[in-house]
C-alpha cells in the first residue's frame, strides 16, 4: 500500500517558531523517526532550519522526508494580509527548496469564532463583502504558491476560524477552481465541527491532496457543546485524544483510501499544550501503532 505516514511539530507542542517552550528541533526529528514515521511537516516557518543544506542533512540523518508546510494565519483579517502573504511565501520557498509538494492553508483562530467552536448554529458569520475578501486572499496565496513555486495548495478547515463548518468548506469548494485549490481533510477538526470527514472526503475525493489524522473524544465533545465551552478550554479539557480513543471512524478512512488508491501522505497531528504534562514521543508511538493496527 502506497499511503505514507508522517507527523508534525505540533505533536510536540510547536505552534509558534519563537516559543521558548519549544523542544529543540533536532529532538523532534529524532523522536519522529524513532516513533516509526517517515515524514515530518515543516511546522511554523522558522522552527526547522531554513538553510537548505542544514535541513537536508538533518532529514537524511533521520531518514525523514519533508512532507508539507502549513500556513496557519488570519486570512479573515484584511489588515494583516501583507504579513500573511510574506509568511506564506517564506513557507513556500522553504518547501520548494526541499522538494516538498504540499502547502496547506488554514484560517487561524479568531476571537469572533473561538467562543462558538463546535456549534455552527451559534457562530458569527462573515458578511458578504468579508467573505469575498476572505476568498480572494486565499486565492492570492494559492496562486503564488502554485505558479511561483510549483506547489499543490489545499485548504484545511479548522475549529475556531472562519473556514470551519460544513457549509463554509462546501461553499469554498464551489467558488474556487479545483486546479487552484485542493482539499486537506482533517479528521479531527471536521468531526469537532459536526460533520463526517469521511463522507466529505468521498464526495470531493478528486480534490483530495493531503490528509491530517486527528481524533475527538466524544464525551468531551458532547460536554463542551452542552456547556458552550470555547475552543481554548475544550483543547485544555482534552477534546483531541490519541488516535483510536475517540469517534473518528478510521476503519472507514482506511477502506475509502485503499479502495480509491490514495498514494499520498497522511500526517498525524496530535495537538498538545506544552504546559500540560504529556509525553509527545509516547503519544507519537501509540498513534503510529494504532494506524499500523488499522492497516496503514
Amino acid at each position: 500500500m502506497a499511503i505514507r505516514i508522517g507527523n508534525a511539530p505540533c505533536s510536540w507542542g510547536v505552534e509558534f517558531a519563537d516559543d521558548p517552550r519549544n523542544p529543540p528541533w533536532q529532538q523532534v526529528l529524532q523522536d519522529c523517526a524513532a516513533a516509526g514515521y517517515r515524514g515530518i511537516e515543516l511546522g511554523p516557518v522558522g522552527y526547522l532550519p531554513e538553510d537548505r543544506s542544514q535541513l537536508d542533512d538533518a532529514l537524511q540523518k533521520e531518514d525523514l522526508t519533508l512532507t508539507a508546510g502549513v500556513v496557519f494565519q488570519p486570512f479573515h483579517d484584511p489588515d494583516g494580509f501583507a504579513d500573511v502573504f510574506k509568511t506564506a511565501e517564506r513557507t513556500a520557498n522553504a518547501l520548494a527548496s526541499q522538494g516538498a509538494q504540499h502547502l496547506v492553508l488554514i484560517d487561524s483562530i479568531s476571537a469572533r469564532r473561538a467562543p462558538t467552536a463546535g456549534r455552527p448554529s451559534e457562530a458569527e458569520q462573515l458578511s458578504s463583502s468579508e467573505w469575498q475578501g476572505f476568498v480572494e486572499r486565499i486565492k492570492t496565496v494559492a496562486k503564488m504558491a502554485r505558479d511561483g513555486y510549483g506547489l499543490t495548495v489545499s485548504i484545511h478547515s479548522h475549529a475556531a476560524g472562519f473556514m470551519d463548518f460544513h457549509d463554509e468548506l462546501e461553499r469554498l469548494m464551489q467558488e474556487v477552481d479545483a486546479d487552484l485549490l485542493k482539499l486537506c481533510i482533517d479528521t479531527g477538526h471536521q468531526t469537532y465541527a459536526g460533520f463526517d470527514p469521511i463522507n466529505f472526503m468521498e464526495r470531493y475525493y478528486d480534490r483530495l491532496a493531503y490528509v491530517h489524522c486527528k481524533d475527538i473524544d466524544p464525551k468531551i465533545k458532547a460536554d463542551v457543546i452542552l456547556q458552550r465551552t470555547d475552543f481554548y478550554k475544550a483543547c485544555g479539557d482534552g477534546i483531541f485524544c490519541n488516535l483510536g480513543q475517540g469517534e473518528v471512524k478510521f476503519d472507514a478512512l482506511h477502506k475509502l483510501l485503499t479502495q480509491r488508491g490514495y498514494q499520498g501522505w497522511m500526517t498525524v497531528e496530535q495537538d498538545c499544550d506544552p504546559l500540560l504534562e504529556v509525553s509527545p514521543l509516547s503519544d507519537a508511538i501509540a498513534n503510529r501503532e494504532f494506524l499500523a493496527s488499522m492497516g496503514f
